[in-house]
């Protein structure tokens, strides 16, 4: 089985690109953020293309804001929208969307961005977090369970290119990585980290300006976290960054883990690998994540 997270930003832009991707990377459960469409929206542009190629979906939308899906060709049941009104200030935004799919209650995330430590958003993005540790912690001892999306925050100061840049900014506070810490201890397993060491980067975002993708200027926040049945199932875990290149990408790629069978065999961690074209000094150079490049 091939599970796959994406932030696509924006379904709309993405249309065919997705649904090229879907056609090459064959995932049999794909989990989207950002759609940023409402849900008839992406029923009218959607619906077709994935039916016809035998997957049912869970979308959950606001229009140009937000928005996330559950796209299974292993079966979906027991769909639930959002996190309840314990998500706080943002429990009515849609970031949230779980399904059970093939054996596997499996949830697509948004993690909120925070903006910055001092704004109201980034109290709002713990509470958020908090509310999505109560979900994890009511039902992950059930069975098979994954929560994969952005998280907007990068676990490790090797998950991001220069840790420097990011001293006093949001995606790599304590408090932030202490709320990744709380699913861990409920029983998550960073799946990409359980294949690959923490020395080695995996990046699946990239800003689009001053040529960042080109030099690698990346940062690790797009994650399947689940539980250790899966993690014991794992075969391979990489990012395909094919699907960043080329005209009118997302700034996201998307992540992939193989389950019983590495379809394309162990191939990670990140595929193909970067091209490092930037040397170490526009490395250093090289700019911070905007707290407006994602909600």
């Amino acid at each position: 089985m091939r599970l796959a997270t994406w932030n696509v930003n924006s379904a709309k832009a993405r249309h065919f690109r997705l649904i090229d991707w879907l056609d090459r990377a064959q995932p049999d459960i794909a989990f989207l953020q950002e759609t940023k469409l409402g849900d008839a929206d992406f029923d009218a542009l959607f619906a077709d293309d994935l039916y016809s190629r035998d997957y049912r979906y869970a979308h959950v939308g606001q229009g140009r804001w937000n928005g996330v899906a559950v796209l299974s060709r292993v079966g979906l049941e027991d769909v639930t929208r959002g996190l309840g009104p314990e998500a706080g200030p943002l429990a009515e935004e849609a970031r949230a969307v779980g399904a059970t799919c093939g054996g596997i209650r499996a949830w697509s995330v948004y993690v909120p961005n925070g903006r910055t430590p001092e704004d109201p958003m980034y109290e709002a993005k713990l509470t958020w977090l908090d509310a999505l540790a109560t979900e994890v912690e009511k039902s992950s001892k059930d069975g098979s369970y994954v929560v994969a999306g952005d998280y907007n925050i990068a676990p490790a100061d090797v998950d991001v290119w220069d840790p420097s840049l990011f001293v006093g900014a949001t995606h790599v506070t304590d408090r932030e990585r202490a709320a990744l810490d709380r699913l861990k201890e409920l029983g998550l397993v960073d799946l990409v980290r359980e294949r690959w060491p923490i020395e080695v980067p995996v990046f699946s975002y990239w800003d689009y300006r001053a040529g960042a993708f080109h030099q690698d200027l990346g940062m690790r926040i797009d994650l399947l976290m689940g539980t250790s049945d899966l993690a014991g199932r794992m075969k391979a875990a990489f990012t395909d960054r094919l699907a960043r290149k080329g005209k009118d990408p997302s700034d996201h790629a998307p992540v992939i883990v193989d389950l019983d069978e590495a379809r394309d065999g162990d191939i990670g961690p990140v595929v193909p690998a970067p091209s490092l074209r930037g040397n170490s000094a526009a490395r250093k150079g090289g700019t911070r994540r905007s707290s407006a490049a994602s909600g």
